[in-house]
C-alpha cells in the first residue's frame, strides 16, 4: 500500500513537471487555445468560413441556396470534430459531393474535408485514418472525372473560351489533383501531430516510471539508513544500560562513565535520525537540522570507541593507503563495520576478542570483522544462525535486513559481502569494495549520518 502510494505520488509529480515543460514550449497563444478547446473549435469554424466564404456567396448569387446552406452547416458540424471525427468526415464527404453537384463551379474544393481528415488522423488509429481518407476522397474525385465526360452548359462554355475540347480534361486533372493532394496533406499533418502527442505521452510515462523508481530507491535508502542508526544505537544503549546496572553498586564512578556514554549515544542517535529524516522535509534547514554527510576524519574511530565502551574487546587494524576521500564510499565502510559490530554486540556470547581490519590494495578495499564468541547472529535470517549453544529469545532474532543492507551498499561499488561461521567457532563478516577513482553511477544520493 505504501509503495503504491509512493509510486502514484511520484508519477503525479513527473506528469505535472512534464506538463509544465510542454506548456512552456507551446507559447502563450497555443497554451491558451490548448486550455480552452471551445475557443479553438470556434477558431477552426471561422477559418473554414474564411476559406469557403467565396463559394458560399457565389452559390447564393447563382440562386444555389441549398449549396450555401450545406456549406454553412459544415461550419456548425466542425464543433463535433473532437468527439465524433468519423461522423464529421462522413457528413463532410456527403456535403462536398452534394455541393459539387448543385454548384460545380465553386472554388471551394474539399475545404471541410481538410479539417475532418485532420481530426480523424489525430483521434483515430492509422488504419482507420487511411480507410477514411480513401472513402471520403474517392467519391469526390470520381464525380469530377465523370463531370468531364458530360456536356458543358453555357457557363462552362463561356469559361472554356477558345479551347472547349481540352477544358474538361484540364478541369478534371486540376480538380482531382487538388482534392487528392490537399486531403493527403491534411491527413499527413494530423498523423504528424498524433505521433508527436504519442511521443510526448511516452516520454511522460517514462518520466513517471523513472520518478517512481527513484522514489522507491530513495525510500529504500532512507529505510536502510534508519535501520542502521536505530539498530546500532539501541543495541549499544541497551548494552550500556545493562552494564551500568551491574557496576552501579560496585563502582559508581565507572557507572557514571557508562551512563555518560549512554547519554552521548542517545544524543548521537537523535542527531542521526534528524539528518536522515531531514531530507524528507523542505523546512529542515530552517529548523536547524544538520544535513552534512558523515564526517570522514574520525567517525570510524569514534564508532569503535563507542563499541569498546559498550564492552566489546575490539582490536582494529588498517593496512595500505588511507580510504578514498569520497564521503559516500567512507559511509559505506562505516555502515558495514557498524552493522557487523552491532550484530556481534547483540548476539555474541563469551567474547574474548573481536578483530576489525580494513585493508586497501590499490582500488580494492577489504573489510573483515571476526569474533571468537558463541551464540546467535542476526546477520543472516535468524538469531541462532551461528549455533545452538546459546540460543537467544525469539524477540532478539533478526530479520535479515542488516545483511541485505550491507550487500546493497557493497553492490554500489561492485563489491560483495559474505557472512558465516568462522573456523574459531565465532562469526566472520568479509566485505570487498572496489574503488576506481570516480563516484559510481548509482550512488547513495545525499547520504546522511
Amino acid at each position: 500500500m505504501i509503495e503504491a502510494t509512493v509510486r502514484d505520488a511520484a508519477a503525479t509529480s513527473a506528469d505535472a513537471s512534464f506538463a509544465e515543460i510542454a506548456a512552456r514550449r507551446r507559447g502563450k497563444v497555443r497554451r491558451y487555445l490548448h486550455g480552452h478547446p471551445g475557443v479553438m473549435d470556434a477558431v477552426v469554424a471561422v477559418c473554414y468560413l474564411a476559406l469557403a466564404g467565396s463559394t458560399i456567396v457565389d452559390a447564393a448569387i447563382a440562386d444555389h441556396w441549398p449549396a450555401s446552406a450545406l456549406l454553412l452547416s459544415l461550419a456548425l458540424a466542425l464543433f463535433i470534430r473532437r468527439s465524433h471525427p468519423l461522423l464529421l468526415a462522413a457528413y463532410a464527404a456527403v456535403v462536398e459531393v452534394a455541393v459539387a453537384v448543385i454548384h460545380p463551379w465553386g472554388v471551394n474544393v474539399s475545404v471541410a474535408l481538410w479539417f475532418s481528415l485532420y481530426a480523424v488522423a489525430v483521434r483515430c488509429s492509422r488504419r482507420a485514418t487511411y480507410i477514411t481518407l480513401a472513402a471520403v476522397t474517392t467519391p469526390l474525385v470520381l464525380l469530377y472525372v465523370m463531370a468531364a465526360e458530360a456536356p458543358m452548359d453555357e457557363e462552362a462554355l463561356r469559361q472554356a473560351g477558345e479551347n472547349p475540347e481540352i477544358f474538361p480534361l484540364v478541369i478534371t486533372l486540376a480538380t482531382g489533383a487538388t482534392i487528392l493532394l490537399s486531403n493527403v496533406i491534411a491527413t499527413g499533418i494530423g498523423i504528424s501531430v498524433r505521433q508527436r502527442r504519442e511521443h510526448e505521452h511516452e516520454i511522460a510515462a517514462w518520466a513517471a516510471r523513472t520518478a517512481a523508481l527513484g522514489s522507491v530507491n530513495e525510500r529504500n535508502r532512507i529505510a536502510r539508513e534508519i535501520h542502521d542508526v536505530v539498530a546500532h544505537s539501541l543495541t549499544v544503549m541497551i548494552s550500556l544500560s545493562d552494564g551500568a546496572a551491574v557496576v552501579v553498586k560496585k563502582s559508581p564512578d565507572r557507572a557514571g562513565e557508562v551512563l555518560g556514554e549512554l547519554s552521548r549515544t542517545g544524543r548521537m542517535a537523535l542527531a542521526d535520525m534528524r539528518r536522515v529524516l531531514g531530507v524528507l522535509r523542505d523546512d529542515a534547514a530552517a529548523e536547524g537540522a544538520p544535513r552534512e554527510p558523515l564526517a570522514p576524519a574520525d567517525s570510524l574511530e569514534k564508532l569503535l570507541d563507542g563499541f569498546r565502551t559498550a564492552g566489546l574487546p575490539l582490536q582494529y587494524s588498517h593496512s595500505g593507503p588511507a580510504l578514498p576521500e569520497d564521503a559516500a564510499f567512507r559511509l559505506t565502510v562505516y555502515r558495514i563495520v557498524q552493522e557487523s559490530l552491532t550484530n556481534v554486540l547483540r548476539y555474541g556470547r563469551s567474547l574474548g576478542r573481536v578483530d576489525v581490519s580494513i585493508e586497501r590494495d590499490g582500488g580494492t578495499v577489504t573489510i573483515d570483522v571476526l569474533d571468537d564468541g558463541a551464540g546467535g547472529s542476526a546477520v543472516g535470517t535468524a538469531g541462532a544462525a551461528r549455533g545452538a549453544a546459546a540460543p537467544l529469545p525469539q524477540a532478539s532474532q533478526g530479520t535479515g535486513q542488516g545483511l541485505a543492507g550491507m550487500r546493497e551498499r557493497a553492490r554500489i561499488y561492485s563489491g560483495a559481502v559474505e557472512a558465516g561461521p568462522a573456523g574459531n567457532g565465532g562469526w566472520r563478516v568479509h566485505a570487498v569494495l572496489r574503488w576506481n577513482g570516480e563516484p559510481p553511477v548509482q550512488t547513495l544520493g545525499n547520504t546522511y549520518n
